[in-house]
């Protein structure tokens, strides 16, 4: 692809394992639950709490205090009620996630023809320590927080070319998610769609998806520029474009 500066990859379930990191810390700290399916659920209060924001239904909070108060309805609906401490560590959790394996050397290669941001809905505290927790080869942490508002939002993504002093053609966004493209290429972006078919959990011996949340998306459903299974591959791919 001719004329791309610019890599801007989502984070969470793109770059990142949010379900087996969030769920092995949840196992850790409150045994007693079901770890996976509490994972799963808090998960799936991600989209609407950022949705009441970016449609003007309550002001504006960065992620922490979003994935808090889901957080907390959550303790509630599950009878547990742990200190304060405790729901500290928990939202914490989210900024140590473990990587996929192909990560940290993909995007290497990437990075060598290529500036590399984050482009995420996590804030920029968060983005910052996941990245160095994980040790991801980002040369610059964009957030949403810097737009104060969430994607698919196309503020998002043209804060962020601008940003970078790019035009929005001249980066491709990178993400596991259609809704992420479909509003990256809204904003004038090129895409690649990066398929994670555990993203949201394990699949059964069967193939079928153990999780509660809807099964990860998958290549023939997304429309992008590009399709790949890895960052390696995807390096492969530009290298010979």
């Amino acid at each position: 692809m001719d004329g791309i500066r610019v890599i801007a990859c989502d984070v969470f379930g793109t770059t990142v394992d949010w379900y087996t990191g969030v769920a092995d810390q949840v196992a850790e700290i409150l045994p007693d639950l079901d770890a996976g399916a509490f994972a799963s659920e808090w998960r799936g209060m991600y989209l609407p709490s950022m949705a009441n924001v970016r449609e003007g239904r309550r002001p504006w909070a960065y992620l922490d205090t979003l994935h808090r108060e889901s957080l907390d309805e959550l303790l509630a609906r599950h009878g547990v009620d742990p200190d304060e401490g405790t729901r500290r560590r928990l939202v914490r959790a989210w900024h140590r996630l473990p990587a996929w394996p192909d990560s940290v050397d993909g995007l290497a290669k990437l990075g060598r023809h290529h500036t590399l941001a984050t482009l995420s809905n996590g804030g920029f505290a968060l983005l910052t320590s996941l990245v160095k927790h994980a040790g991801l080869p980002f040369d610059c942490v964009l957030s949403a927080e810097l737009a104060r508002t969430y994607k698919p939002d196309p503020a998002v993504y043209r804060t962020a070319a601008g940003l970078l002093d790019v035009e929005p053609n001249e980066v491709l966004m990178v993400a596991a998610h259609r809704w992420d493209l479909d509003g990256a290429r809204k904003a004038g972006m090129r895409t690649a769609f990066l398929e994670r078919p555990a993203e949201k959990g394990p699949l059964r011996v069967d193939g079928s998806f153990a999780s509660s949340l809807a099964a990860a998306d998958r290549a023939a459903d997304v429309t992008s520029d590009l399709s790949v299974a890895s960052f390696t591959e995807l390096a492969d791919v530009l290298s010979r474009a």
